[in-house]
């Protein structure tokens, strides 16, 4: 459940549906209501794809986008990725990259078909930082089962002399 408020007339109004919806308050004036989910698709996605075209979508699902009219040189060009949770550029394959950064024209469907199909490998994204199994642990460190103490000091105490 997402709460608005409207400060300027006291008002409040909660939407309980994923979709956009549009409520009247008791003063006659319309709130717009949309979930979190929805809201950050629209403002993700869906606002900057407006006059784009769609080029290609790569094998990870991935879209890429261009918009030659009323953008700045060198920001015509992005991609939206398939995981909008959690992404990183390692999810690019390398020829969707040199056509993200202008290194050529071609489009990455075009590139795959023109090279040769035996020296290509599987493209794989770089899964550092996802996932426990796959993080490094130091040996003292928490998450790392087995021994943690591993101190190879002895801490220095002074000397007591006595009293004669």
């Amino acid at each position: 459940m997402v709460l608005f408020t409207e400060n300027a007339l006291g008002t409040e109004t909660y939407c309980k549906s994923s979709l956009p919806s549009l409520q009247f308050c008791r003063k006659g004036c319309v709130v717009a209501c949309l979930s979190v989910q929805t809201s950050l698709l629209f403002r993700q996605t869906k606002i900057h794809n407006i006059g784009a075209t769609l080029v290609g979508v790569d094998t990870f699902g991935n879209k890429y986008y261009e918009k030659l009219h009323d953008t700045q040189y060198g920001r015509h060009r992005w991609v939206e990725y398939a995981d909008k949770g959690r992404y990183n550029a390692s999810q690019v394959p390398a020829e969707w990259h040199g056509w993200l950064h202008h290194i050529t024209d071609s489009t990455g469907d075009k590139l795959l078909e023109e090279k040769t199909k035996k020296f290509i490998r599987e493209h794989r994204q770089n899964y550092t930082g996802q996932g426990d199994d796959l993080i490094y642990h130091s040996k003292g460190h928490a998450l790392n089962p087995g021994q943690r103490d591993w101190t190879r000091y002895q801490p220095w105490e002074p000397k007591k002399e006595e009293a004669s």
